[in-house]
């Protein structure tokens, strides 16, 4: 977590004063409810309160923990040091730190998590706003990086924007199944703090009670958290890819918007590089990197230990600072990506006439000829363009063979572009609704 590659509201979550934040208010509506339950006197509960506008001094704790060797120790006397120590006897009553630190970690993801689904929303914007301006824009399609048959821009948008329409799902899950909180003491039994006491600080804290959370809450639920989280972060890659490959010179189908004073290279003042796309494959793998880690919190010993913890520390902060910044860089790429119709056209028909080949193919079947010899006699034809840059159409045309089976005019009719578009408005409706 750097500031090359953070934003501001997403980093503001995961800092110690937010952190503390969150600590003093789960422990004011805990004395709250245990005032209304008739556990602790209420002008003590009430007495909490009177820090409600306090900066609390990360240093101070930071010192008192230097001593302690507890952050949560450390805390409670810095609070105490504001409330006075009479005032702040009953605070944390029945409660153990767990009930605080995972309490407060599963607000901060959920945060987090908001802050996630809205970036989603504007990357879908930007995918759906390109997908129907090159709806039709005519591009080939590649297989194993080599010339399939016809698709469009506008597919390619909307297929990118379906996966992400999914990841979007999957956040939402992902921050439902996290958004929970736990009160529940030493082990989880409640033994010593009522669970109304949780009913009340989740409820003020926008949580579910944790059903059952021995001494922590169950990882299971953030390892689904940060698995998700991997996931938006591969979709990310597989667009950054498509990216990168159209802006090799060589292909030059669509390119990041080159702004006015930017280098692309110290050496080579020509350079046009995808520099902003090659950084989100790297970011996607630093989120990535989180997601074993996560996996391996899950297994704790009995009701508790502590491995979890310094994992947390590090993957809650970086996985969705990094995310966060990731998904606005590429609603940035998107949004102002320059797209090339023509150079598209030109790839396209760089071995004139090829793409249209599996139509020639299921004609000739059609028209009476076994599949191995049809199969045959387009790909010699095929073959030649291949290896002479012929045009594959005046080939078929030259072949005795394919004129005997299908007649000129077929074969003329078989290279009409628009027969590779005509469901085009079928997949939009499936991906994007009535329109």
């Amino acid at each position: 977590m750097i500031p090359r590659y953070s934003r501001p509201d997403m980093v503001a979550i995961w800092e110690p004063a937010t952190k503390f934040r969150i600590w003093y208010e789960i422990e004011a509506h805990a004395c709250d409810a245990m005032a209304d339950l008739g556990v602790i006197p209420r002008e003590n509960a009430e007495a909490v309160w009177k820090a409600k506008d306090v900066e609390f001094d990360v240093a101070r704790i930071d010192e008192i923990e230097a001593v302690t060797k507890h952050d949560v120790i450390a805390f409670l006397t810095h609070l105490a040091e504001h409330v006075g120590s009479e005032e702040a006897r009953f605070v944390h009553q029945g409660m153990t730190s767990s009930d605080v630190l995972d309490t407060c970690l599963n607000v901060q993801l959920v945060r987090a998590a908001d802050l996630l689904i809205a970036d989603m929303e504007d990357l879908l914007a930007a995918l759906k706003r390109r997908a129907f301006e090159h709806k039709m824009t005519l591009r080939v399609g590649r297989s194993h990086g080599i010339h399939a048959e016809p698709t469009t821009m506008g597919l390619t948008f909307a297929r990118f924007f379906a996966e992400m329409d999914r990841n979007l799902t999957r956040l939402r899950t992902a921050r439902a199944e996290v958004a929970t909180g736990a009160i529940s003491g030493a082990v989880g039994t409640f033994a010593n703090i009522d669970p109304r006491v949780e009913e009340h600080v989740c409820k003020q804290m926008g949580l579910e009670p944790e059903p059952i959370s021995t001494q922590v809450i169950p990882r299971d639920r953030h390892a689904a958290f940060f698995a998700a989280l991997g996931v938006i972060a591969s979709s990310i890659e597989n667009i950054a890819i498509e990216i990168r490959h159209m802006q090799r010179t060589e292909v030059l189908e669509g390119a990041e918007f080159f702004s006015m004073g930017q280098k692309g290279s110290s050496a080579m003042p020509h350079k046009k590089n995808p520099v902003l796309t090659e950084n989100l494959t790297g970011l996607a793998r630093l989120v990535r990197m989180a997601v074993i880690p996560a996996m391996e919190n899950v297994a704790l010993w009995h009701e508790r230990d502590i491995s979890h913890s310094s994992v947390e520390r590090m993957i809650g902060p970086d996985s969705t600072v990094t995310l966060d910044f990731a998904i606005a860089r590429l609603t940035g790429v998107v949004d102002k990506m320059i797209i090339f119709p023509e150079n598209m056209l030109e790839n396209m028909n760089k071995f004139p006439g090829l793409v249209m080949s599996q139509r020639v193919l299921l004609a000739l079947t059609q028209a009476g000829v076994s599949r191995e010899d049809a199969y045959a006699m387009v790909q010699r034809n095929a073959l030649k363009v291949w290896e002479q840059r012929t045009d594959f159409k005046e080939e078929l045309l030259a072949d005795a063979d394919v004129v005997a089976a299908l007649g000129t005019d077929q074969i003329e009719e078989k290279f009409d572009m628009d027969y590779h578009t005509k469901h085009v408005d079928t997949i939009f409706t499936r991906v994007f609704g009535e329109s």
